[in-house]
C-alpha cells in the first residue's frame, strides 16, 4: 500500500508547499514530505489534511425528510424531532444499520472526511431485548467501515435513565439501554472483537450525558477506557441546562470540569450554551468541543459561543450528528456565519497569523478533530497518518492564484464537487470525486431504504 502523492499545493504546519511530495509506507504512516521526486502528470491539485468527523450517529441519515414538516402545535424543537427518532428505531434491523452506515461513510469520504466517530447508542432489538450477540449492532459498523475503508473510532454508549430524575427509559430508548454492570459487559465483548480490524482502528467510550448517566456511571466509563478518547453530550438544549441546574445545582459544562478530570482525551459534544466561566474552563481544560453545526441548526439548539472560546484558546472539531447533509465545506460555514449574525461581523473566526477563514478554521478544526477521536492525523507531517484530502483546481472558485483563496473559495462559495481524492491511512478510497465502491454500497441502500419505506 505505500505510496507517494504529488500536489501542486499541500498544506503543512509550515504553511504551503509547491509542487509538493507526501509519501507513505505500507502502515498508512506519512515517511517523508517535499519536493523531491514531483511529477506534475499525475499531481493533484490542493492537498489538505484529513479531517475527522467526531460525532455521528449513523443511522439517523436515513430519517432525511420525515421531521421536516411543522407539528399540529406549531411548538417543534429538538425534543418533538426526537420522538420522530424514536419511532424510526422501530424498523431498524443490523441489515439497515450497516446499509446506512456505509452509504453515510461514503458521503462523508467524497465530502472531505477520512476518519469518522460513531457514538453509539444503538445496542438491543426495538423491545429493549439483546441480540444472540450482543455486540451485533456495533459488528454491523465494523463491516460498514471495512467496505468504505473510512478511518474508525467507535464510541460505545451508557445510557442508563430517562432523565436526571432517575425516571425509567421511555419505549423509545429501550434499544439504548444499560446499567453499569450491562454496559462492562458490553464493552468488555465488544473490545474482545476487534482484533480484525485496521491497525488505526481506535476504541473509546461514551456516557451519553448528565441526563442519561450519573457520576458513578461516568466513573465507570472512564475505568473501561483508561486510555481512549470520551465523548459526552453536553448543554445542547436550554431545557437540558434547566433540568441539569434543577437536580445538580449547577450548569452543565461547569458540573463536568469540577468533578471529572476533563482534559485532552475529552470531547464535549455541542456545548452550545455555555456562559463566560464555562467558556474559559473548556478552552483552558484542553479538551475539544464537538460542534455540529449543521444538526445544530437544523434542530434550533442555538449558537455556540465561538468567538470568544478561540480567542481564550479552545479547541474544537466538526461533527455531522444527525448526518442531515455531509459536508466538510457546509459545517465550516455554517459555523462562520453563525457567528457573523450574532456579532454583525465578517472573518470573526481568523486572525493575524492565518487572516484566511477557510484556512483557519480547516487547520484547526482538523487538529482538534483528530485530537478528539484519538488518531493520529490532523496534520501533513512525518509520522502521521497519511489521512489527506486533495481538492480540484480545475474548476472555478478552487483555481485562484492563491491556495488560501481555494480553501476559502470551497467553504464559502463552491458548489462543485471539490474533493477529487481522498485517502484514509493510506487508503485510496475516493478517486475523480466518486468512492472507489459506490455502486455497491448505493445499491444496498436504495434496497434498504425500500424496505424501511415499506415498515414505515
Amino acid at each position: 500500500m505505500a505510496g507517494t502523492i504529488s500536489a501542486r499545493q499541500v498544506l503543512t504546519p509550515q504553511g504551503w508547499l509547491a509542487n509538493g511530495v507526501v509519501a507513505y509506507d505500507d502502515a498508512g504512516t506519512i515517511t517523508a514530505v517535499g519536493t523531491e521526486g514531483f511529477d506534475a502528470a499525475q499531481a493533484v491539485g490542493t492537498l489538505l489534511p484529513g479531517m475527522a468527523n467526531l460525532h455521528t450517529h449513523s443511522f439517523q441519515r436515513a430519517m432525511a425528510g420525515l421531521a421536516e414538516s411543522r407539528g399540529p402545535q406549531g411548538a417543534d424543537d429538538f425534543w418533538t424531532w426526537r420522538q420522530v427518532m424514536y419511532r424510526f428505531l422501530e424498523v431498524l434491523t443490523p441489515e439497515h444499520v450497516e446499509a446506512i452506515a456505509a452509504l453515510v461513510q461514503l458521503e462523508m469520504a467524497e465530502a472531505g472526511y477520512t476518519a469518522s466517530a460513531e457514538f453509539h447508542y444503538l445496542h438491543h432489538q426495538p423491545d429493549g431485548t439483546s441480540y444472540a450477540d450482543p455486540t451485533e449492532l456495533s459488528q454491523a459498523i465494523f463491516a460498514a467501515s471495512a467496505t468504505s475503508g473510512i478511518g474508525l473510532t467507535h464510541l460505545p454508549v451508557l445510557y442508563t435513565y430517562g432523565g436526571l430524575d432517575g425516571r425509567e427509559l421511555k419505549a423509545g430508548q429501550r434499544r439504548f439501554g444499560n446499567n453499569v454492570a450491562e454496559f462492562e459487559a458490553l464493552y468488555a465483548r465488544i473490545a474482545g472483537q476487534t482484533s480484525h480490524m485496521p491497525a488505526d482502528f481506535r476504541l473509546g467510550v461514551a456516557p451519553h450525558s448528565l441526563r442519561a448517566v450519573d457520576n458513578a456511571g461516568i466513573d465507570a466509563c472512564m475505568a473501561l477506557c483508561p486510555e481512549g478518547p470520551i465523548h459526552i453530550h453536553a448543554a445542547e438544549q436550554v431545557k437540558e441546562v434547566e433540568e441539569v441546574e434543577t437536580h445538580l445545582g449547577t450548569r452543565p459544562v461547569r458540573w463536568l470540569l469540577d468533578n471529572c478530570p476533563v482534559d485532552t482525551r475529552w470531547c464535549l459534544i455541542h456545548a452550545t450554551h455555555m456562559d463566560e466561566g464555562e467558556t474559559a474552563g473548556l478552552a483552558g481544560s484542553g479538551a475539544v468541543a464537538g460542534l455540529c453545526p449543521t444538526t445544530e441548526a437544523n434542530l434550533g439548539d442555538g449558537i455556540f459561543p465561538a468567538r470568544d472560546y478561540l480567542a481564550a484558546g479552545g479547541r474544537f472539531g466538526l461533527g455531522s450528528d444527525s448526518n442531515i447533509r455531509l459536508s466538510v465545506a457546509e459545517e465550516l460555514r455554517m459555523l462562520e456565519v453563525s457567528q457573523r449574525l450574532a456579532h454583525r461581523q465578517r472573518a470573526v473566526l481568523a486572525d493575524d497569523a492565518t487572516r484566511s477563514n477557510g484556512r483557519y478554521l480547516y487547520q484547526r478544526a482538523a487538529r482538534g478533530g483528530a485530537q478528539a477521536i484519538g488518531r493520529k492525523a490532523g496534520t501533513i507531517a512525518v509520522g502521521q497518518l497519511a489521512d489527506l484530502v486533495a481538492l480540484r483546481d480545475d474548476v472555478p472558485f478552487l483555481n485562484w492564484p492563491e491556495p488560501d483563496q481555494r480553501i476559502d473559495g470551497w467553504v464559502f462559495g463552491s458548489e462543485q464537487r471539490a474533493v477529487s481524492d481522498v485517502w484514509s491511512a493510506g487508503r485510496h478510497i475516493v478517486t475523480d470525486g466518486e468512492h472507489i465502491h459506490a455502486e455497491a454500497i448505493r445499491q444496498h441502500f436504495a434496497r434498504t431504504m425500500t424496505q424501511l419505506m415499506q415498515a414505515l
